[in-house]
């Protein structure tokens, strides 16, 4: 049996996006550089300014550590000496500290103003970005991957990155300047307690690249995850009806449970070494922190370079100074890879290859009619199509259209019937070059539909899918979606040729009436008018209709047959329908099975000749 047209929907995307296997990292390397043209791009004014006040808070506090000094050994030491102490010049010298300590609160301050400013821009065009992008990509690539799967990219990838802009970045940086500020600091105090100082940190680096080394690929693992859970729950709540009518819950529970389970292992992974990290680090510290007061007294007891009791305390300070900006880079290390995890995938998106688009001829309004500009001239727009010897298939493994030839002149109704899978919608597919064919070829008015620029073609082309898209907004919104510079009043005209006028009516607020949550408040029937009349608005000369009226009553299908066929008047129309009866008065009906045209003729002679289409007919073969 040929292979099936592709599933639309988030059904199509699930089973086969999930379980894959993980994709190779890209270059670490690359994508920083690529994130941080993000960062520096639009914001460079700010940066500079973050970066000024890191720098004024690395110094205040490397000043308020050496100060420590400065107050125990000229302050408190002869304070403790004198029978009548004078505490006028230590209140001075705390108020100047005070005023210094005042400085850092408002440079971190307005640090953070600034890059929470900053991660929003860059969200911003990440965002535009990304969705600019998803506009140019080809439907292959949303057949192949869930609808939850790409929100992921835009929720928790993004997420991720504001987290590390605005909190893991600025600590860095901040921790860098300050690590190179206390370091010049301790070296004038004491060379010896600074190699002590070396060889700690020296240590704790160490642990900190291999944890962090280990714990990496399990954050990537983690983001990949998310989307697959989200691709998952996002896929059954949109059929949770179906999971309901075939019992299905128990099932689907298992299958939730093994998606959320590998979530599950890859988080817990990634956090654990995440998580045993600052605890290493901080036991180190406080074992820096002994060896050095031990070391200092030892040198002080000796008179080695001439430590006294403040210069011991005002080290330890800046130990402290020294190995929290350490330990901060540390703690901010599974930020910075779960943010480059998120990153990466957000790069897969805007790195895949756009539709292809080599066509060069354009479409125009002349008068009432529209003309094809060609390089050969002016070419009216007559909706005469033909293929020719056409083969195609999905993959290059697998053809599911085999030597498809058939024309369709201006004005004709052409209807295919089959099976599911035969390769009904996969014509109109290639009409309207969702994909492009392996063999043969298209002509659109005589032009080969390659030459025509996509957008020209689709303008041309009206259609109808079984499958209902409603947008949040009026019901006067969503039929003026076919054609956006459309009057109030052509709206109205279309809605009445196709039959919706009459229910609009009854809507609260008429035509005014706001949609929401994909049109829920309606009924099936109802939707596929708005879409059908959004259709008409759009008034082009060649009509495709994926069964159209499938989800309608028979007493709405015969209303909005009526207005079909004035619809349809002087038009071409492709339609594909499993109900019979909408297809007896068409001029062609082609019958497909295993992507091959079986039989082709109108109503009487088909059914003259007694085949397929005959069985189907009276019923002595079903559709499947």
């Amino acid at each position: 049996m040929a292979q099936p047209n592709p599933p639309r929907g988030p059904m199509r995307g699930g089973p086969a996006n999930l379980g894959r296997p993980m994709q190779k990292p890209k270059s670490v390397k690359n994508t920083i550089a690529r994130l941080m043209s993000y960062i520096t791009g639009a914001h460079r004014a700010r940066l500079i300014a973050v970066l000024v006040f890191i720098i004024i808070n690395a110094l205040v506090g490397v000043v308020g550590s050496v100060f420590i000094e400065t107050l125990i050994d000229d302050y408190i030491k002869p304070l403790l000496k004198m029978e009548n102490p004078v505490f006028s010049g230590l209140i001075k010298a705390i108020v100047i500290m005070g005023c210094i300590y005042a400085l850092g609160i408002i440079a971190s301050y307005l640090q953070a103003r600034l890059m929470v400013s900053v991660s929003q821009g860059v969200l911003k065009q990440v965002r535009d970005e990304m969705f600019g992008k998803m506009q140019t990509l080809p439907i292959k690539y949303f057949d192949t991957h869930t609808y939850g799967d790409i929100m992921s990219r835009y929720t928790n990838d993004t997420g991720a990155l504001r987290q590390m802009i605005t909190q893991s970045l600025p600590n860095v940086v901040s921790s860098i300047i300050s690590v190179v500020a206390v370091f010049v600091a301790m070296i004038v105090k004491s060379r010896w307690l600074t190699l002590i100082v070396i060889v700690t940190i020296f240590f704790m680096m160490m642990i900190s690249a291999k944890v962090g080394g280990r714990s990496g690929k399990y954050f990537a693992a983690q983001q990949k995850s998310i989307g697959e859970v989200n691709g998952y729950i996002e896929e059954l709540i949109n059929g949770q009806k179906v999971v309901k009518v075939f019992c299905r819950e128990d099932m689907v529970q298992a299958e939730m449970d093994e998606r959320n389970d590998r979530l599950c292992k890859n988080a817990t992974e990634a956090n654990r070494f995440a998580n045993i990290l600052m605890p290493m680090m901080n036991n180190l510290g406080h074992l820096q922190y002994v060896l050095l007061a031990c070391a200092g007294a030892v040198l002080a007891v000796n008179g080695i370079e001439g430590l006294t009791l403040g210069a011991i305390a005002a080290f330890l300070q800046l130990s402290r100074g020294f190995t929290r900006p350490v330990t901060q880079i540390s703690q901010q290390i599974n930020s910075v890879v779960m943010a480059l995890a998120g990153a990466e995938r957000i790069f897969d998106l805007m790195d895949v290859p756009p539709e292809e688009d080599n066509g060069t001829v354009t479409l125009e309004k002349k008068g009432n009619g529209w003309v094809w500009n060609t390089p050969d001239g002016e070419v009216p727009l007559r909706g005469d199509v033909r293929m020719n010897n056409v083969d195609f298939g999905y993959t290059e493994e697998k053809t599911v259209l085999h030597d498809i030839t058939l024309y369709a002149e201006p004005g004709q109704k052409v209807a295919f019937v089959g099976a599911t899978g035969a390769g009904k919608t996969t014509i109109t597919n290639l009409i309207n070059r969702f994909y492009d064919i392996s063999e043969g070829e298209i002509l659109y008015d005589g032009i080969n539909v390659k030459d025509i620029k996509k957008a020209d073609l689709r303008r041309s082309l009206g259609t109808v899918l079984q499958d209902v898209n409603l947008f949040t907004g009026t019901v006067m919104e969503n039929i003026r979606y076919g054609k956006l510079d459309a009057t109030d009043e052509e709206v109205y005209a279309a809605a009445k040729l196709v039959g919706a006028d009459d229910f609009i009516e009854h809507l609260p607020n008429g035509y005014d009436t706001v949609l929401e949550g994909d049109g829920s408040g309606l009924s099936q029937g109802q939707r596929q008018l708005i879409s059908i009349a959004r259709a008409a608005v759009a008034d082009p000369p060649v009509m495709v209709l994926d069964e159209a009226t499938s989800s309608i009553d028979t007493r709405t299908e015969a209303l909005v047959q009526r207005g079909m066929d004035m619809l349809m008047h002087g038009r071409t129309v492709f339609v594909i329908a499993h109900r019979l009866s909408t297809v007896r008065n068409s001029d062609v009906i082609m019958v497909l099975e295993n992507g091959r045209i079986i039989e082709r003729g109108d109503h009487n002679k088909l059914i003259e000749e007694k085949g397929k289409y005959y069985e189907l007919y009276t019923g002595a073969y079903e559709l499947e």
